[in-house]
């Protein structure tokens, strides 16, 4: 079969997995989604109040979490389906030498071609966008999605995962992966309520 007739979801995929696959098995991707994914963040849009619990040491074994309190802020981008998030939280119990505040802002990029969804992290303050992109789509609900990484010198399969209930509550996770995807240590974990409720 051609290039030009394979997936584009399984091209992503390859070239995503194509450096790392001596030292790994590949992760099980999840397939190319059959729906028209372009309205399947709106459910994020709007302002909430965010509760994170954060493992700062990751891949040893710890499970010294940190919980933080704060707000997260999306907004739609110019009339697309693209979104921008505003994300600002503290722990004013956070051991010393540990991160106490913590600002982020966010872009998720929808590719109506590939049905799929690029999600940036940004440094507004430095001028920094993150790459590489994290890309994947929702499955019956679960949002997943995927990207390498460096975590201190070694390359992890990073996962987020986004999932809600109604309009109200959401729930995001993420996890690193030293194996190609074979097992998981969540790390991160937001729960989101809506401002009000």
């Amino acid at each position: 079969m051609s290039l030009r007739n394979r997936p584009m979801a399984a091209l992503a995929a390859a070239a995503l997995i194509a450096p790392f696959a001596a030292h790994a098995q590949p992760a099980r991707f999840p397939p190319p989604p059959q729906h028209d994914g372009a309205h399947d963040f709106d459910f994020l849009l709007g302002d909430w109040k965010a509760h994170v619990k954060r493992l700062p040491d990751r891949l040893v074994g710890s499970t010294a979490w940190i919980e933080y309190d704060g707000v997260s802020r999306h907004h739609p981008v110019l009339g697309s389906s693209a979104n921008f998030e505003e994300f600002e939280v503290d722990s004013p119990k956070a051991p010393p030498g540990s991160l106490a505040h913590i600002k982020a802002q966010t872009l998720r990029l929808y590719n109506p071609d590939t049905r799929q969804w690029s999600i940036y992290g940004l440094d507004v303050d430095k001028g920094m966008l993150g790459l590489p992109a994290t890309i994947g789509a929702f499955h019956d609900g679960l949002g997943e999605f995927y990207d390498y990484e460096d975590w201190k010198g070694r390359m992890v399969l990073v996962r987020y995962q986004w999932s809600h209930a109604g309009k109200d509550h959401a729930h995001m996770e993420q996890a690193f992966s030293a194996d190609g995807g074979k097992t998981w240590e969540v790390n991160w974990i937001c729960d989101l309520a809506r401002e009000g409720s």
